[in-house]
């Protein structure tokens, strides 16, 4: 298997895009896929919610991208606590490197240069990103090769749909011709709500995206917060919640359409 390289992006925050990554690569683990997660959001909330905490003199992504050859892709991977689950750390300092690299010549690609010499036995790497279109998610575009949206079922996140679609196809004609839409994702689903309801419902019928929509629907669950906050994927936090459940089926799904 060729490894697969996925950015879970949306330009609206909220929408369920640092839980997507954490989840299905603790998800894809237990199908005996080797996952690696890379951290591009300065925020960090998925290296934290992984349970790693980043000492100052430990590796992260931004010596990657900040000091190019000074530290090997290699040397910035964190074990987890779960077997085949790494993680390249991201910490606030990656907010400096939007300023720091502005009139770097190839800004765009420094993170795809820097994971040059990654090593090739891992199964997915899932890039998680800032919540915004900035130049630390062109340089994730640069090098993925699929873009993963979770979309929280709600008309404001409906409404970015259409933006990052035009986004990802910008940088596919200037920067990496590779990358395409994997899929949508439909997050924070509530059935009880007419809300949630209209907008699946419109998700489903758009002729731009229904054919790129998931079946698989995460449900509200106040369980994925809960394990966010302890450093644990909710796969193992609470295997029977509602959110562990779905999780598991969007790993399934995916490895699926991989044909795996």
């Amino acid at each position: 298997m060729r490894m697969q390289t996925i950015a879970v992006a949306n330009e609206k925050g909220g929408v369920g895009k640092t839980v997507t990554v954490i989840n299905l690569a603790a998800a894809l683990t237990r199908a005996n896929k080797r996952v690696l997660v890379i951290d591009m959001d300065p925020q960090g909330n998925a290296t934290k919610g992984l349970g790693i905490n980043v000492a100052e003199d430990d590796a992260s992504v931004y010596d990657l991208i900040e000091r190019p050859g000074a530290v090997a892709a290699s040397d910035a991977i964190a074990q987890t606590a779960w077997e085949g689950l790494d993680v390249i750390p991201g910490d606030v300092d990656l907010a400096g490197a939007e300023v720091e690299l502005v009139d770097v010549e190839g800004r765009e690609n420094r993170l795809k240069e820097a994971l040059e010499e990654l090593p090739d036995d891992y199964d997915f790497i899932l890039l998680d990103t800032p919540p915004s279109l900035s130049l630390l998610t062109v340089n994730v575009f640069s090098y993925a090769r699929q873009v993963l949206i979770p979309c929280q079922t709600h008309p404001y996140a409906f409404g970015a749909l259409a933006e990052l679609c035009d986004t990802v196809e910008a940088v596919k004609e200037e920067i990496n011709p590779h990358i395409a839409i994997l899929g949508i994702v439909p997050t924070f689903y509530d059935a009880r709500t007419r809300v949630s309801q209209q907008m699946l419902a419109q998700l489903k019928s758009d002729e731009r995206y229904r054919g790129l929509l998931f079946d698989t629907v995460v449900r509200a669950n106040t369980t994925i917060a809960e394990s966010a906050a302890v450093g644990k994927p909710v796969v193992f936090y609470r295997r029977g919640s509602f959110g562990a459940i779905d999780y598991n089926d969007l790993a399934d799904e995916l490895l699926q359409k991989y044909r795996l």
